[in-house]
């Protein structure tokens, strides 16, 4: 068995496709695109292309985009001060405060500042409690597990009943919310992590493998239960010397070659969940400025 590739820029591409519709008749009916404000705080690289790529593809999808960039040296106060203003403003649909933010900066009072309505990185409090609650049609969902589930139903069909999912990562970001998404498919669902005991053997029974757990191929082929669905959403630079002196490379948490015998479909690193990331954040805000215009949700599903 060959594992098929799940193109995680295709299915973006198509989502993509939906938000500028989305966007397009938003227009139509309120006389004003969706907006998003992305906050940069900083100077890092890597940042910096994140907030350019987003960007970008606002622009592509017809938004009213802003980015607002700040020093290093700028006042947890400062930052507040923009976040409120960002928040009142109508003509804002979504606020992202690019993460990490500098030292002296308390990370966490900065998103519990954004108003969960603008929220589109799902990260609040409010839209925490309506995902796990069982309520995600209500809430905004971070963008990597929503654009997980996406890649996986691209595959599997949206019902994942009776399939056993094991999720290996518990962070707020991406384990704990894909885990809340995957049982609201009424999948039986497995969280573990690092320090589970016998974790290979519990890989080994799932039907659904997400991989979140942060460390380079951990995940051996080994562990991969034949014709399971795998989502990879590690990404992980290691050397590669083969490449020249100093020279990286991208891999996931997952051995994919190793997984590419067993399981019956893969996530791709790179090109696979991360293409998705920046694709939902976009359906997130035409998302966000549906719902504060109390029109009907878009659906952005493949």
């Amino acid at each position: 068995m060959t594992a098929r590739i799940i193109d995680g820029k295709a299915v973006a591409a198509v989502v993509l496709d939906k938000v500028r519709l989305a966007s397009a008749a938003f227009k139509d009916k309120t006389g004003r695109p969706p907006g998003l404000a992305v906050v940069l705080v900083g100077e890092d690289p890597a940042s910096q292309v994140y907030v350019r790529n987003k960007g970008r593809e606002a622009e592509a999808a017809g938004f009213r985009s802003e980015q607002h960039t700040l020093p290093v040296s700028v006042s947890e106060a400062e930052v507040l001060a923009l976040v409120g203003k960002l928040n009142a403003d109508p003509g804002i649909d979504g606020i992202l405060v690019q993460l990490p933010l500098p030292k002296g900066i308390d990370t966490e009072r900065v998103l519990l500042a954004i108003d969960p309505a603008k929220d589109v990185d799902g990260f609040h409090p409010i839209n925490v409690g309506l995902l796990n609650a069982g309520a995600a049609d209500k809430a905004l969902v971070p963008c990597t597990p929503a654009g997980s589930m996406i890649l996986l139903e691209s595959v599997t069909g949206s019902s994942l009943a009776g399939k056993h999912a094991v999720v290996v990562g518990r962070s707020n970001i991406v384990g704990k919310p894909v885990a809340q998404l995957l049982l609201q498919r009424d999948a039986t669902v497995t969280i573990a992590h690092s320090k589970t005991a016998n974790l290979a053997e519990i890989c080994r029974t799932a039907d659904v493998l997400v991989a979140a757990v942060g460390r380079p191929e951990m995940i051996r082929g080994s562990w991969v239960k034949p014709g399971a669905v795998v989502i990879d959403v590690g990404v992980n630079r290691i050397p590669a010397p083969e490449r020249g002196e100093g020279k990286t490379r991208l891999v996931g948490d997952v051995a994919t070659a190793e997984a590419m015998d067993v399981a019956s479909a893969i996530t791709p690193v790179p090109g696979g969940v991360g293409p998705m990331t920046i694709a939902l954040l976009m359906a997130n805000t035409v998302t966000a400025a549906s719902l504060r215009e109390g029109l009907p949700r878009p659906v952005f599903t493949v």
